[in-house]
Parts: structure tokens; sequence; C-alpha cells
């Protein structure tokens, strides 16, 4: 596999991390959330983005196939699945999120419309044309290959196909200085960008239905992240370990300085392909 999908592979299925996030987040999803208040929960946020997101999807009916790439735990896919009646596959690299996305689709019945498949978003193991709408939520950032992902995407998509995706990004005149310990704390060499991401959608004849950035949600979220991680240290040290809980803490820091300093933004994006 490519380094950085091997790299965040081994991040996510690091015993720490999956603790970490399954229990911060409310065990559904490990998403930027949006935040009508400070001091809202991770878990309300992070739904309202799903629900947020999910809107913009108007064209399809019940039966729709849906393809969720970085899905971690399907809390996305068991929304599509409730509320429109979609098929989805959930396709992500961390074998432990997996698991639990498996365990919670039984739990909540919804195992016959969500399937979980092992597997990274740079080589879709599916058949051309395969999709009516490819999913993602903050997850292409972890690709050293994002130009592959896309094609990957185009390829597996339906002629008047939808992918419809978040990611954190830099911004264009992002500080090399604020970006480069927030790169190197998820052994990046550079995030995408808003520029980046509608080139890419250009160079495969995509039309842009919509882009949304929002970038004081970024720092919001992580903010909100940072004081739960301390509020809740005491508890959380029975599943990772205090090293692991530094490291986070710091690094969420680096996150909400470069979003504070206008480097880093987030948001929405809604491409279809051609008929």
């Amino acid at each position: 596999m490519p380094t950085a999908v091997t790299r965040a592979k081994e991040y996510y299925d690091s015993p720490d991390a999956d603790e970490f996030y399954y229990r911060v987040w409310g065990g559904e999803d490990i998403h930027v959330g949006m935040y009508l208040k400070a001091g809202e929960a991770i878990s309300e946020a992070s739904e309202r983005t799903v629900r947020h997101m999910a809107h913009k999807i108007k064209r399809f009916l019940p039966g729709t196939q849906v393809l969720d790439i970085g899905s971690g735990y399907g809390g996305s896919a068991r929304y599509l699945a409730r509320e429109k009646g979609y098929r989805v596959i959930c396709l992500n690299l961390s074998e432990a999120q997996n698991q639990r996305n498996r365990e919670m689709n039984l739990e909540q019945g919804q195992s016959v419309l969500v399937d979980v498949i092992d597997g990274n978003f740079e080589d879709l193991p599916f058949d051309d044309a395969s999709f009516d709408v490819v999913w993602s939520q903050d997850a292409i950032l972890h690709s050293g290959r994002r130009q592959r992902v896309f094609e990957e995407v185009d390829r597996v998509l339906r002629p008047g196909g939808e992918f419809v995706f978040t990611d954190p990004m830099q911004t264009e005149d992002a500080d090399p200085e604020t970006i480069r310990p927030v790169l190197e704390r998820i052994d990046l060499e550079g995030l995408g960008s808003p520029e980046v991401y509608e080139a890419y959608a250009e160079g495969l004849n995509w039309e842009i239905v919509d882009k949304e950035l929002l970038p004081a949600q970024l720092g919001m979220h992580y903010t909100t992240v940072l004081n739960t991680l301390v509020s809740r240290e005491h508890e959380l040290v029975q599943w990772c370990s205090l090293d692991y809980l530094e490291r986070m803490k710091n690094g969420l820091r680096l996150w909400i300085d470069a979003g504070e300093n206008n480097d880093l933004t987030w948001g929405f994006f809604h491409f279809r392909k051609p008929d």
C-alpha cells in the first residue's frame, strides 16, 4: 500500500486511536461537526453535519447505490440507510473501525442495507459505473494521491452520479511554517485545497453543483474536542495511554492555531459526473 495509506491504517487501528475516537466522538462518527453554539456535544454536531450533507442529495430514490469511502464507524451510512432507504457500501482501511461498524449495523438492524469492506480509496475494489453516489467525510486528506482518489471515484460513478464530501484543507495562501507542524503531526507532505479539488473536478469534466466553505467550524470542532479531552482525561486514561492523550492535545492545539491563522479551512463539495 502507498505510504500515506499505510500510516493512516496503522494509526487508526492502534488501540489508543480507536478508543479515543470511539469514546470522544460518541461512537458513530469521527468527522468535523457543525456547531450552533460553543459547548455543544460533539455527537450532536457530528450528526448535524451528516444531515446537512445528506440534504444535498436530492435526485435519488430509495434503493440508490452509495459508496462511503473512509467510512469510519459507519454512522453516516446507517443514517442514509435509515432515513433515505439507500443501499450503502462502507469502504474503510481500519479493521478496528470496520469491526465496530459491523457490530453497530447488527445492533441497529441495518446490516441488510449497509455492507462494510476493508480497503482503501486509492484503489477501489469495484467495477466501473457501480454507484449513483460516492460520499466521504474528512478522509481524503489522508491520501498522498488525492487526484488518484478523484479518478477512482469517477471510474466507479455511473453517468450523472454525484460525489459529495467534506475535508479539512489548507488555504491557497497558507503559511508553510504554520502548516508544517500540522502536517508532521499526521505524517503528510501537504493537504488538499478548495482550488486543487475544483481543478481535479474540472479535469474530469464534473459539474460543480455546490461548494460551501465553513472554516470557523473547523476551529470550533477541534476546540470542542480538546476541551472534551481535558475534561474527561481522568476517564479516558482507562482506554488510552497518557502519552497518546498528551500528543493528541498538542496536535489539536496545532490545528486550532492554524485555523485561527486562516491557514486551514473546511467545508462541503458536491460534484456531478456528466450523463
